[in-house]
């Protein structure tokens, strides 16, 4: 799915990936009761005790190299040193127009995963503190610690989007940052950072839907706010936003995949597989004990 869903590189053609298209799904999908729909959420279910599973082995991992009372969040990611091998902590970024179901999608894939080695975060617009700062010193403090996955529900690519888009910094600035992000997230991969970069690609027509649904239910009116037609007015800019930044910023450390989200049940499906192929990739496992485990049992019984 990582190489099937991958972009970047060359110029990106977003119109050209249709956002109800479900690529990797298997025919035998379709078999049996319930459709496609209900065969990907079984999966997703399924795929959900995997990553749980290797989520429990990635913090206790961690856990065994910190040693005994030291915290696995007493490191953070910033400051790993380079060439420590392979990754330990895994980061999802999760990047999309508004009502692209990024909340969903969090929700439902990493809602399998134990809290304890859940790191989520979310970012909207900078506060007055944040804006003292270069654009990506928020993200640094809200990187995940060792032994845990980090989830972005939005990024700093948000300072090469809404910031282009909105003209809220002059474009000097903005183009610049493209090679900022790039250096950051070499260095993220360098230091232990098992980086995932997803784009849930919506169609216009079903972020109409989905806007349409917010102001009609009053259990959903906190989900809504009025700038968001706003930027759907923009739609055109913020596509071509995207695409510069799928192109500019999907390099062989830290590639961009972009998962069709029209259809929630594919989009769930498509972005657990992504996680799992990168749990694979870390050939996780228990730490063994780190004590005589025979002479443990022995005092625990009475022996």
């Amino acid at each position: 799915m990582r190489e099937l869903l991958r972009v970047g590189g060359d110029a990106v053609d977003l119109a050209a990936i249709d956002p109800r298209s479900t690529p990797g799904l298997p025919a035998s999908a379709a078999e049996g009761g319930g459709g496609r729909k209900a065969w990907a959420r079984g999966q997703v279910r399924l795929l959900g005790a995997t990553l749980g599973r290797q989520q429990e082995m990635l913090y206790a991992a961690a856990q065994a190299a910190a040693g005994p009372g030291v915290p696995t969040g007493a490191s953070p990611a910033d400051d790993a040193a380079p060439g420590r091998g392979r990754p330990d902590r895994v980061l999802l970024v999760l990047q999309a127009m508004d009502c692209g179901g990024k909340d969903g999608t969090i929700r439902r894939v990493a809602g399998a995963m134990n809290p304890l080695g859940l790191h989520i975060r979310s970012f909207g617009r900078p506060t007055a503190q944040e804006l003292r700062h270069d654009f990506l010193w928020r993200i640094r403090r809200a990187l995940p610690p060792p032994g845990h996955v980090g989830v972005f529900n939005r990024s700093h690519y948000e300072d090469v989007l809404v910031a282009r888009v909105e003209s809220l910094v002059p474009e000097a600035v903005w183009r610049a940052r493209y090679d900022e992000i790039n250096a950051f997230e070499r260095k993220l991969t360098d230091t232990g950072v098992a980086l995932v970069k997803v784009m849930l690609h919506i169609s216009y027509a079903e972020q109409g839907e989905r806007l349409l649904a917010r102001l009609t239910d009053p259990t959903k009116h906190w989900k809504y706010h009025p700038s968001d037609l706003d930027s759907r007015a923009r739609w055109g800019d913020y596509q071509a936003a995207y695409a510069e930044a799928l192109s500019r910023c999907g390099t062989d450390a830290a590639p961009w995949h972009v998962v069709p989200a029209d259809r929630k049940w594919y989009r769930d499906w498509a972005v657990a597989h992504l996680l799992r192929e990168t749990f694979d990739d870390l050939d996780l496992g228990y730490p063994p004990a780190d004590f005589d485990v025979a002479a443990e049992r022995r005092r625990l019984c009475g022996d």
